[in-house]
Protein backbone atom coordinates (compact mmCIF):
# COMPACT_ATOMS: atom_id res chain seq x y z
CA UNK A 1 0.00 0.00 0.00
CA UNK A 2 3.15 2.00 -0.21
CA UNK A 3 3.03 4.79 2.73
CA UNK A 4 -0.27 4.68 5.20
CA UNK A 5 -2.15 7.85 5.67
CA UNK A 6 -2.48 7.79 9.53
CA UNK A 7 -5.56 10.37 8.90
CA UNK A 8 -7.59 8.12 6.89
CA UNK A 9 -6.68 5.06 8.87
CA UNK A 10 -7.97 7.26 12.00
CA UNK A 11 -11.24 7.81 10.12
CA UNK A 12 -11.89 4.27 8.97
CA UNK A 13 -11.00 3.56 13.08
CA UNK A 14 -13.74 5.75 13.59
CA UNK A 15 -16.16 4.00 11.25
CA UNK A 16 -15.70 1.13 12.26
CA UNK A 17 -15.96 1.31 15.99
CA UNK A 18 -19.49 4.05 15.72
CA UNK A 19 -20.72 1.53 12.75
CA UNK A 20 -21.43 4.25 10.23
CA UNK A 21 -19.79 6.77 8.03
CA UNK A 22 -22.42 9.35 9.86
CA UNK A 23 -21.45 8.62 13.35
CA UNK A 24 -18.29 8.34 12.27
CA UNK A 25 -18.17 12.27 10.92
CA UNK A 26 -20.46 13.15 14.45
CA UNK A 27 -17.06 11.86 16.53
CA UNK A 28 -14.32 13.36 14.07
CA UNK A 29 -15.79 16.74 13.78
CA UNK A 30 -15.78 16.23 10.14
CA UNK A 31 -18.33 16.07 7.37
CA UNK A 32 -20.03 13.09 5.77
CA UNK A 33 -18.53 13.51 2.88
CA UNK A 34 -14.81 13.73 4.33
CA UNK A 35 -15.71 10.32 6.00
CA UNK A 36 -16.69 8.69 2.85
CA UNK A 37 -13.24 10.56 0.88
CA UNK A 38 -10.62 9.31 2.80
CA UNK A 39 -12.45 6.15 2.91
CA UNK A 40 -12.32 5.77 -0.61
CA UNK A 41 -8.94 7.29 -0.80
CA UNK A 42 -7.12 4.30 1.37
CA UNK A 43 -9.50 1.81 -0.82
CA UNK A 44 -7.46 2.88 -3.68
CA UNK A 45 -4.72 2.77 -2.23
CA UNK A 46 -5.17 -0.47 -1.18
CA UNK A 47 -6.80 -2.10 -4.13
CA UNK A 48 -9.24 -4.13 -2.30
CA UNK A 49 -12.84 -2.84 -0.32
CA UNK A 50 -12.19 -2.13 3.27
CA UNK A 51 -15.60 -1.43 4.53
CA UNK A 52 -18.60 -3.66 3.96
CA UNK A 53 -21.32 -0.28 3.79
CA UNK A 54 -24.27 -1.89 5.70
CA UNK A 55 -25.76 -1.22 8.92
CA UNK A 56 -23.96 -1.28 10.76
CA UNK A 57 -20.81 -0.83 8.56
CA UNK A 58 -18.36 -3.65 9.06
CA UNK A 59 -14.76 -3.77 8.62
CA UNK A 60 -13.32 -6.51 5.56
CA UNK A 61 -10.60 -8.66 7.00
CA UNK A 62 -7.89 -5.84 5.55
CA UNK A 63 -9.70 -3.35 7.07
CA UNK A 64 -9.35 -4.50 10.87
CA UNK A 65 -5.72 -5.72 10.09
CA UNK A 66 -5.44 -2.04 9.45
CA UNK A 67 -7.37 -1.12 12.46
CA UNK A 68 -5.45 -3.01 14.30
CA UNK A 69 -2.43 -1.86 13.42
CA UNK A 70 -3.63 1.85 13.74
CA UNK A 71 -4.34 1.25 17.15
CA UNK A 72 -1.12 -0.51 17.90
CA UNK A 73 0.43 2.60 16.72
CA UNK A 74 -1.82 4.92 19.12
CA UNK A 75 -0.78 2.49 21.96
CA UNK A 76 3.38 3.56 20.97
CA UNK A 77 2.76 7.29 20.62
CA UNK A 78 1.19 7.27 24.13
CA UNK A 79 4.48 5.30 25.49
CA UNK A 80 6.49 7.67 23.20
CA UNK A 81 4.66 10.57 24.85
CA UNK A 82 5.68 9.31 28.66
CA UNK A 83 8.86 9.48 27.63
CA UNK A 84 9.07 12.24 26.06
CA UNK A 85 7.57 14.19 28.65
CA UNK A 86 4.76 15.59 26.24
CA UNK A 87 0.74 15.50 27.35
CA UNK A 88 -0.43 11.72 27.75
CA UNK A 89 -2.66 10.88 25.16
CA UNK A 90 -5.81 8.48 26.05
CA UNK A 91 -5.36 5.03 23.79
CA UNK A 92 -8.33 2.55 23.48
CA UNK A 93 -7.38 -0.72 24.73
CA UNK A 94 -10.19 -3.41 23.82
CA UNK A 95 -10.38 -6.68 25.77
CA UNK A 96 -13.02 -9.34 25.80
CA UNK A 97 -13.77 -11.02 28.65
CA UNK A 98 -15.93 -13.96 29.83
CA UNK A 99 -19.07 -13.19 31.58
CA UNK A 100 -18.00 -15.13 35.38
CA UNK A 101 -14.36 -12.94 35.42
CA UNK A 102 -16.35 -9.91 34.64
CA UNK A 103 -18.83 -10.70 37.54
CA UNK A 104 -15.87 -11.73 39.94
CA UNK A 105 -11.92 -10.97 39.60
CA UNK A 106 -11.42 -8.77 36.54
CA UNK A 107 -12.84 -5.07 38.50
CA UNK A 108 -9.82 -5.89 41.07
CA UNK A 109 -7.48 -5.32 38.98
CA UNK A 110 -8.88 -2.04 37.45
CA UNK A 111 -7.94 0.22 39.63
CA UNK A 112 -4.09 0.17 38.92
CA UNK A 113 -5.06 0.29 35.84
CA UNK A 114 -7.22 3.31 35.19
CA UNK A 115 -5.68 5.36 38.46
CA UNK A 116 -4.31 7.69 36.83
CA UNK A 117 -6.11 7.54 33.69
CA UNK A 118 -4.03 6.00 30.99
CA UNK A 119 -6.07 4.87 28.49
CA UNK A 120 -9.24 4.03 27.48
CA UNK A 121 -10.73 0.19 28.31
CA UNK A 122 -13.37 -0.80 25.97
CA UNK A 123 -14.19 -4.21 27.51
CA UNK A 124 -16.73 -6.86 25.40
CA UNK A 125 -18.09 -9.85 27.21
CA UNK A 126 -17.34 -12.53 24.75
CA UNK A 127 -17.57 -16.36 25.23
CA UNK A 128 -15.29 -18.28 24.06
CA UNK A 129 -15.37 -18.49 20.63
CA UNK A 130 -15.92 -14.79 20.39
CA UNK A 131 -13.00 -13.78 22.58
CA UNK A 132 -10.72 -15.92 20.48
CA UNK A 133 -12.14 -14.84 17.52
CA UNK A 134 -11.96 -10.82 18.24
CA UNK A 135 -8.34 -11.34 19.80
CA UNK A 136 -7.03 -13.07 16.67
CA UNK A 137 -8.27 -10.74 13.82
CA UNK A 138 -6.92 -8.10 16.16
CA UNK A 139 -10.32 -6.46 17.27
CA UNK A 140 -9.16 -6.21 20.68
CA UNK A 141 -5.62 -6.16 22.32
CA UNK A 142 -6.01 -9.31 24.75
CA UNK A 143 -8.81 -11.81 25.72
CA UNK A 144 -10.30 -14.18 28.89
CA UNK A 145 -11.32 -16.93 27.92
CA UNK A 146 -11.63 -20.88 28.89
CA UNK A 147 -8.64 -23.07 27.96
CA UNK A 148 -9.13 -25.17 24.43
CA UNK A 149 -7.27 -27.82 22.78
CA UNK A 150 -7.18 -24.95 19.83
CA UNK A 151 -5.34 -22.40 21.93
CA UNK A 152 -2.28 -21.63 20.74
CA UNK A 153 1.03 -21.96 22.71
CA UNK A 154 2.62 -19.28 24.58
CA UNK A 155 5.44 -17.39 21.93
CA UNK A 156 3.81 -19.38 19.22
CA UNK A 157 4.17 -17.01 16.46
CA UNK A 158 2.22 -14.13 15.16
CA UNK A 159 -0.54 -15.72 17.03
CA UNK A 160 -1.55 -13.49 20.53
CA UNK A 161 0.83 -15.12 23.05
CA UNK A 162 -1.63 -17.11 26.01
CA UNK A 163 -1.01 -17.41 29.84
CA UNK A 164 -2.77 -19.73 32.19
CA UNK A 165 -4.71 -17.51 34.63
CA UNK A 166 -5.96 -20.79 36.74
CA UNK A 167 -9.20 -22.05 37.57
CA UNK A 168 -12.60 -20.65 38.34
CA UNK A 169 -14.69 -23.28 40.07
CA UNK A 170 -18.29 -23.22 39.89
CA UNK A 171 -20.27 -24.39 42.65
CA UNK A 172 -24.64 -25.17 42.82
CA UNK A 173 -25.78 -23.23 45.32
CA UNK A 174 -29.41 -22.06 46.61
CA UNK A 175 -30.57 -20.26 49.91
CA UNK A 176 -31.81 -22.21 52.70
CA UNK A 177 -35.04 -21.63 52.21
CA UNK A 178 -34.75 -22.78 48.41
CA UNK A 179 -33.23 -25.91 49.12
CA UNK A 180 -35.68 -26.52 52.60
CA UNK A 181 -38.46 -26.12 50.46
CA UNK A 182 -37.46 -28.13 47.05
CA UNK A 183 -34.78 -30.11 48.42
CA UNK A 184 -36.31 -31.47 51.91
CA UNK A 185 -35.04 -34.91 50.94
CA UNK A 186 -31.56 -33.86 49.45
CA UNK A 187 -30.22 -32.92 46.19
CA UNK A 188 -32.24 -35.61 44.05
CA UNK A 189 -33.33 -36.37 40.37
CA UNK A 190 -37.18 -35.88 41.18
CA UNK A 191 -36.47 -32.48 43.02
CA UNK A 192 -34.23 -31.21 40.12
CA UNK A 193 -37.06 -32.24 37.41
CA UNK A 194 -38.97 -30.04 39.38
CA UNK A 195 -36.73 -27.13 41.25
CA UNK A 196 -36.24 -23.80 39.00
CA UNK A 197 -32.51 -23.36 38.04
CA UNK A 198 -30.61 -20.22 37.00
CA UNK A 199 -28.10 -20.92 34.43
CA UNK A 200 -25.80 -18.89 31.86
CA UNK A 201 -24.56 -22.04 30.06
CA UNK A 202 -27.04 -24.40 29.66
CA UNK A 203 -24.00 -27.11 28.28
CA UNK A 204 -22.52 -26.39 31.73
CA UNK A 205 -25.75 -26.66 33.65
CA UNK A 206 -26.82 -29.67 31.99
CA UNK A 207 -23.36 -31.70 31.80
CA UNK A 208 -23.04 -31.12 36.01
CA UNK A 209 -27.19 -32.00 36.18
CA UNK A 210 -25.89 -35.02 34.34
CA UNK A 211 -22.82 -35.74 36.41
CA UNK A 212 -24.48 -35.09 39.38
CA UNK A 213 -27.80 -36.81 39.14
CA UNK A 214 -28.18 -38.72 36.14
CA UNK A 215 -30.74 -36.15 35.05
CA UNK A 216 -30.49 -36.73 31.04
CA UNK A 217 -33.63 -34.90 29.95
CA UNK A 218 -35.41 -31.20 30.30
CA UNK A 219 -35.63 -29.35 33.59
CA UNK A 220 -36.85 -26.22 34.38
CA UNK A 221 -34.33 -23.24 34.34
CA UNK A 222 -34.23 -19.21 33.36
CA UNK A 223 -30.83 -17.91 31.35
CA UNK A 224 -28.58 -15.19 32.80
CA UNK A 225 -25.31 -14.09 32.94
CA UNK A 226 -23.50 -14.24 36.01
CA UNK A 227 -24.61 -10.69 37.18
CA UNK A 228 -26.21 -8.89 39.87
CA UNK A 229 -29.49 -9.87 38.56
CA UNK A 230 -28.82 -13.97 38.84
CA UNK A 231 -27.73 -13.89 42.25
CA UNK A 232 -30.52 -11.49 43.42
CA UNK A 233 -32.63 -14.28 41.76
CA UNK A 234 -30.79 -17.06 43.97
CA UNK A 235 -30.84 -15.05 46.97
CA UNK A 236 -34.33 -14.03 46.33
CA UNK A 237 -35.03 -18.24 46.88
CA UNK A 238 -35.99 -18.13 43.32
CA UNK A 239 -34.00 -20.31 41.64
CA UNK A 240 -30.62 -22.80 42.53
CA UNK A 241 -27.63 -22.60 40.21
CA UNK A 242 -24.48 -23.18 39.22
CA UNK A 243 -22.11 -20.16 40.36
CA UNK A 244 -18.87 -18.88 40.08
CA UNK A 245 -17.26 -19.27 43.45
CA UNK A 246 -15.60 -16.24 43.88
CA UNK A 247 -18.72 -14.70 43.30
CA UNK A 248 -20.66 -16.93 46.42
CA UNK A 249 -17.74 -17.59 49.09
CA UNK A 250 -18.89 -15.67 51.67
CA UNK A 251 -22.14 -16.35 51.63
CA UNK A 252 -21.68 -19.77 52.08
CA UNK A 253 -19.48 -18.98 54.28
CA UNK A 254 -22.02 -16.97 56.57
CA UNK A 255 -24.50 -19.79 55.19
CA UNK A 256 -27.07 -17.37 53.35
CA UNK A 257 -26.50 -19.56 50.41
CA UNK A 258 -25.74 -23.68 51.29
CA UNK A 259 -23.85 -25.82 48.60
CA UNK A 260 -26.52 -28.39 47.35
CA UNK A 261 -23.55 -30.76 46.27
CA UNK A 262 -20.86 -30.66 48.30
CA UNK A 263 -17.99 -31.97 46.88
CA UNK A 264 -19.48 -32.15 43.43
CA UNK A 265 -18.03 -28.91 41.08
CA UNK A 266 -17.45 -27.45 37.64
CA UNK A 267 -13.77 -26.41 36.92
CA UNK A 268 -13.23 -24.06 34.24
CA UNK A 269 -9.43 -23.15 33.42
CA UNK A 270 -9.00 -19.86 32.05
CA UNK A 271 -6.19 -18.35 29.88
CA UNK A 272 -5.21 -14.86 29.15
CA UNK A 273 -4.63 -14.48 25.30
CA UNK A 274 -3.04 -11.21 24.17
CA UNK A 275 -0.59 -9.50 21.31
CA UNK A 276 2.80 -8.34 22.15
CA UNK A 277 2.90 -4.99 22.45
CA UNK A 278 6.15 -3.29 23.85
CA UNK A 279 4.50 -0.46 25.53
CA UNK A 280 4.46 0.37 29.37
CA UNK A 281 0.92 0.53 29.85
CA UNK A 282 0.35 -2.88 27.63
CA UNK A 283 3.02 -4.59 29.64
CA UNK A 284 1.67 -3.14 32.75
CA UNK A 285 -2.22 -3.98 31.77
CA UNK A 286 -1.45 -7.77 31.20
CA UNK A 287 0.88 -7.85 34.21
CA UNK A 288 -1.83 -6.43 36.24
CA UNK A 289 -4.80 -8.90 34.96
CA UNK A 290 -2.47 -11.95 35.31
CA UNK A 291 -1.36 -10.99 38.90
CA UNK A 292 -5.28 -10.41 39.89
CA UNK A 293 -6.44 -13.58 38.59
CA UNK A 294 -3.97 -16.03 40.15
CA UNK A 295 -4.38 -14.20 43.10
CA UNK A 296 -8.03 -14.72 43.40
CA UNK A 297 -8.61 -17.84 41.16
CA UNK A 298 -7.58 -21.57 42.15
CA UNK A 299 -4.18 -22.43 40.78
CA UNK A 300 -3.32 -26.26 39.51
Amino acid sequence: MGNLDYRALTVLDAVVSQGSFEKAALALGISQSAVSQRIKALEDAAGRLLVVRGQPAVATGLGQRLVSHHRNVKLMEAALDIDLGNKISMPEVGLAVDAASLATWLPLGLQPLLSPPRCQLNIEQADRARALHLVREGSVFGAVAAAGADDQPVGGGAAPSVTPLGVMRYVCVATPAFAGHWFGDGFGLEAAQLAPAMTFDADMTAGFLRDVLDLKGPYPHHTMPPSAASLECIYGSLAYGLMPLPQVARALAEDRLVDLAPGRHVDVMLNWHAWKLDTPFTRILSEQLVATARRVLLQA
